[in-house]
């Protein structure tokens, strides 16, 4: 799995996954400012799962009914740190749910998924 990190991803999050052998290239690194369409597209282009915590995105997938939507993992809560969002993910890299072709919503108490 590849990874988009939308610009309000936390840099430390970003940096444990890169550190825990993921691939991400980064908003914030490359294309700051940008708006939320252009991310979408390269996603698309580049065939990466978003990393968010901007609500638009299901919006702009589900709403406009792109026809190969990229995978998105949405944040729902900010954590009490810049590196849980990294950690709550390591953790759910290391079960068995499927990630690729869903949009995953990551809740304070849980995890809930939609097919896209």
């Amino acid at each position: 799995m590849k990874f988009l990190a939308d610009e309000n991803f936390p840099r430390p999050s970003l940096l444990q996954l890169r550190d825990a052998g993921f691939t991400i290239k980064s908003i914030q690194e490359e294309f700051p400012g940008i708006d939320d369409n252009a991310v979408v597209e390269i996603a698309e282009n580049e065939k990466l799962i978003i990393l968010t915590f901007d609500s638009d995105y299901g919006e702009i997938l589900f709403k406009y009914g792109r026809k190969k939507p990229p995978s998105v993992i949405y944040f729902r809560f900010k954590g009490k740190s810049p590196n849980e969002a990294g950690k709550l993910l390591l953790e759910l890299f290391n079960t068995d749910i499927q990630i690729e072709g869903y949009f995953t919503v990551i809740e304070e108490d849980g995890v809930r998924q939609r097919k896209i």
